[in-house]
């Protein structure tokens, strides 16, 4: 039986309140070069005072050693194993629900970043600058009236956030057996696409004829000359939060990936900003229309995989002042944690454990002092998997049965 089966036939309705409050990739490094973490270099009055009333402990997002794309990241903190079968969700669909695009069962979706790449058509920048949302969205306008369909497959061309974009491919037999385009490093072209198994060939064919008419298309821009496609993917079907936990969930992220888990989840998605404030007032609003509250700040990722630690401390910084908002709301359980660590040395996702603190009236309350790696190391919940944080939250909530007689 999966842990999410389980935790379901266990599940209470209830009318406690819980808010998971998710600073991606929050987890870092001490190492010579960096001898402290962003959380430790961060000043931090109020988690810090949380912690000193809570539980710490750590999460495992997949297995140890295994280091978890965004995707797998979030859903294993809603409860799903994200080494199933079935939440094995490409990011290609992720965004497409985030950014609301209708999709067909038959559909296949693809995550884009527009690229950069030099004279000899080797990557010199994987993201292009970072380009403006206004700049991507004028590229995909000039790529949609360019490629509007491939070998009888019709192409929709989404701009995203920044550098990113999703493509759609509607059409007969299409597979999602298709390898990434992006080859996760510099100085290297793009890959071709090419197909992860038989079924994927047909498929895999039409995408490099579309690739290569799309590189065409973009070759006389001086910055965003290639795309990069990763997570070609079809819709999920994973078992809904709601039902699962008798819950009304409430999703409150300002990108579109987290809202695309959110929604593939079953939550409910509520528009709100990107910074904590702003993403603190509108779950305020909607205070009443939730029992749990999944509240999503990118920031300290962007920061992680910038390397560049200062602007990850700022970041929790911003969120630690305006904690005492969020705290106000009066939740029964408060949870902060990570999807999975992004450390600024690295300057990309890792699979080192995440920094995790749960704040209840049922909560242990053990001997840590601060919200940071070291003393969640010390802390009474110990290490946990991802997918095991949902069920301590539910018993937390008083939202789980006693199991057997």
């Amino acid at each position: 039986m999966q842990h999410i089966d389980f935790l379901s036939r266990l599940a209470l309705p209830a009318t406690s309140k819980i808010v998971l409050l998710v600073l991606d990739g929050v987890g870092d490094l001490r190492t010579a070069a960096q001898p402290q973490t962003a959380l430790d270099r961060a000043s931090t009055p109020n988690l810090d005072a949380l912690a000193r009333a809570a539980s710490l402990g750590r999460l495992t997002a997949v297995r140890p050693g295994v280091t978890p794309g965004s995707g797998p990241g979030h859903l294993g903190l809603f409860g799903y194993d994200p080494a199933s079968p079935e939440a094995d969700i490409g990011r290609g669909v992720l965004e497409a629900l985030g950014l609301g695009l209708p999709m067909d069962t038959s559909d296949l979706a693809a995550r884009g970043n527009f690229a950069t790449a030099d004279g000899d058509g080797n990557l010199t920048d994987r993201r292009a600058g970072r380009i403006s949302t206004a700049e991507c969205e004028r590229l995909c306008a000039k790529l949609q009236a360019a490629v509007a369909e491939v070998d009888g497959v019709s192409v929709q061309i989404t701009a995203g956030e920044s550098h990113r974009f999703v493509l759609i491919l509607r059409g007969a037999a299409l597979s999602a057996d298709v390898e990434d385009t992006d080859p996760q490093r510099l100085g290297v072209p793009p890959r071709m696409p090419r197909a992860a198994s038989a079924a994927g060939e047909p498929s895999a064919r039409r995408i490099a004829k579309l690739v290569e008419r799309l590189h065409a298309v973009l070759a006389d821009e001086p910055q965003a000359n290639r795309v990069l496609l990763r997570g070609f993917s079809k819709l999920p079907a994973l078992p809904q939060l709601g039902e699962v936990y008798k819950m009304r969930c409430g999703a409150f992220a300002g990108y579109p990936l987290y809202r695309g888990v959110a929604s593939a989840c079953g939550m409910e998605v509520v528009p709100c900003g990107k910074e904590f404030n702003e993403v603190v007032t509108a779950v305020a609003e909607r205070w009443n229309d939730f029992d749990f509250f999944f509240v999503h700040i990118k920031q300290t990722d962007t920061a992680g995989e910038d390397g560049d630690l200062a602007a990850k401390a700022a970041v929790i910084e911003g969120v630690d002042a305006g904690l005492p908002d969020l705290l106000a709301l009066d939740p029964d359980v408060l949870a902060v944690t990570g999807d999975h660590s992004t450390p600024a040395p690295m300057k990309a996702h890792s699979w080192h454990p995440i920094p995790l603190l749960i704040h209840s009236k049922l909560a242990f309350v053990d001997d840590t002092t601060a919200f940071n790696e070291q003393e969640t190391l010390r802390g009474h919940l110990g290490d946990l998997r991802s997918r095991e944080l949902m069920g301590m939250l539910l018993a937390h909530a008083g939202r789980l049965a006693k199991f057997g007689a």
